[in-house]
């Protein structure tokens, strides 16, 4: 399935005329149905979109639609099993002078481009067997020496599992084993990592800076992995998962189909996740309160995993809520998440000295051996007739001060901050970290309309008061936090 769609929009991307031409007859074609947010699994269960997602919004899923996960996506009669999706947007960032090359660091800056597309399988295949997996094609992949992009399609989320719900006067127990390649994205609820952020980002740097490119939650692990877990759901209150993670590899391997093997994350063994949470559903209210935790080794060099001490080993914990208002015409959802990562490095990246002095041309601290971050989201989102919505996400990320994240600093030939490539330590523009710390802080604004139930046209404006550790000259080099806001609009379609 995977290679005539990487045709089909790779000649699609080459030509912006093509494009618009394309938006234009897939809206004419599309009018007159009744499509939705996974339109595969609207076509299954026969309910419009309202009935599985808060305020028709995907991913967000109502208590029905996380009874509709949890089941395996059994729910309904078989149909084609079948989805497309695909994002067009614009990226504009504010500052673009402060940059020793604009068309480098802010790629398609404030033009419109095709920016994704996937396609969905799955759904119902036995009474207690389903799937969702999800094939995504980026126009923007890689990028020649000529500067013309070309495309390349990879495994994005995918999730098999068998399920059973046994029910009585006194007991709704629903059990069940997931085949998945993301920590989490088996989760119900929508505070998890792999589906708190919900827009497609675009490859090109003009969107290094929008929302899905700040703070999320997040195992180290990352995902195209191979992963078995186990859940139990009990009397729609009480959730519980475990299993565990490794490489994907030989029978698995379709897990990271596509991904470049020196672009895989290599694990050692068996890595376990585990997964807790409380849920309370009262009248239109619904409240969950639930933490996670996973354990990972990740080897260094991707292409070489033969020495256990090049072994990074992370653990990674979570906390966090989610409170929902759905009645119609209204859908609110509150989701907080604090979430702390713990990193080991590898013995022959620890205590390390780096090229870059202090202003006297002294070294400075050795490489840390491990590290701690922090990070607090918030979001608060609003629909009205599941047509207009609008939403406030909050961000703050705090860690260790390393000077192993130091990419800008002191040239210790000149002792001043240059970016010139022949100094012998250069400093990087634009994305570069004077201060060695990770602290990034700001807010997204984000409102959007819904003209037909499978067409989302958004809006957000992403502001930052802190970037790399500071505020002001986080680069050395001039470049101050505000100066990477970014107004990000996008067109979003399914069918």
């Amino acid at each position: 399935m995977a290679l005539p769609f990487n045709s089909v929009w790779a000649r699609i991307a080459a030509d912006g005329r093509h494009r618009c031409a394309l938006w234009a007859v897939l809206a004419l074609l599309l009018l007159p149905q009744m499509a939705e947010a996974i339109p595969l699994f609207a076509r299954q269960t026969g309910q419009n979109c309202m009935a599985c997602h808060a305020g028709g919004q995907f991913p967000e899923l109502t208590a029905h639609g996380r009874l509709f996960k949890l089941t395996g996506y059994t729910m309904g009669e078989r149909t084609v099993p079948l989805s497309i999706m695909g994002v067009v947007s614009n990226s504009r960032v504010a500052n673009t002078s402060k940059s020793d090359d604009p068309a480098s660091d802010f790629q398609r800056n404030g033009k419109t481009i095709f920016a994704t597309g996937s396609v969905f399988l799955g759904g119902k295949i036995t009474d207690n067997l389903g799937a969702l997996a999800q094939i995504t094609y980026d126009p923007y992949a890689t990028q020649g020496p000529d500067g013309r992009f070309h495309g390349h399609s990879h495994a994005d989320n995918m999730d098999v599992r068998y399920a059973d719900r046994f029910i009585s006067p006194s007991r709704d127990l629903i059990v069940g084993v997931s085949f998945n390649n993301n920590p989490s994205v088996s989760d119900p609820w929508n505070t998890a990592a792999a589906w708190m952020q919900y827009v497609p980002v675009p490859t090109p740097t003009s969107s290094r800076f929008i929302d899905g490119t700040t703070p999320y939650p997040s195992f180290a692990s990352g995902g195209n992995l191979a992963g078995l877990t186990a859940y139990a759901y009990w009397n729609q209150s009480l959730y519980a998962e475990f299993g565990g993670y490794a490489t994907s590899r030989g029978p698995t391997s379709f897990m990271s189909s596509g991904v470049a093997n020196a672009n895989t994350t290599k694990l050692r063994g068996l890595n376990p996740y585990l997964r807790l949470a409380w849920n309370r559903d009262w009248g239109a209210h619904n409240l969950m309160l639930g933490t996670s935790w996973m354990s990972a080794r990740i080897y260094d060099n991707p292409l070489d995993t033969s020495d256990p001490s090049s072994l990074h080993r992370t653990r990674d914990w979570k906390i966090d809520a989610q409170y929902q208002y759905l009645l119609d015409p209204h859908a609110v959802t509150a989701q907080l998440v604090f979430a702390h990562n713990r990193h080991r490095y590898p013995d022959a990246l620890a205590n390390q000295p780096v090229a870059f002095t202090d202003v006297a041309g002294n070294p400075l601290p050795l490489t840390n051996a491990v590290d701690r971050t922090n990070l607090l989201r918030a979001k608060l989102s609003y629909v009205y007739q599941a047509r207009y919505g609008a939403s406030i996400a909050l961000f703050n990320l705090t860690g260790s001060t390393n000077t192993a994240n130091q990419t800008s600093g002191y040239d210790p030939g000149t002792l001043t901050i240059t970016s010139d490539p022949g100094a012998q330590a250069p400093s990087l523009r634009v994305g570069g970290n004077l201060s060695g710390n990770p602290a990034v802080r700001g807010m997204t604004l984000e409102a959007f309309w819904m003209p037909f139930q499978y067409m989302r046209l958004g809006a957000q404006y992403t502001a930052y008061s802190r970037y790399n550790g500071a505020s002001s000259n986080y680069d050395g080099l001039g470049r101050n936090a505000r100066d990477n806001n970014s107004l990000f609009l996008y067109i979003w379609a399914a069918y």
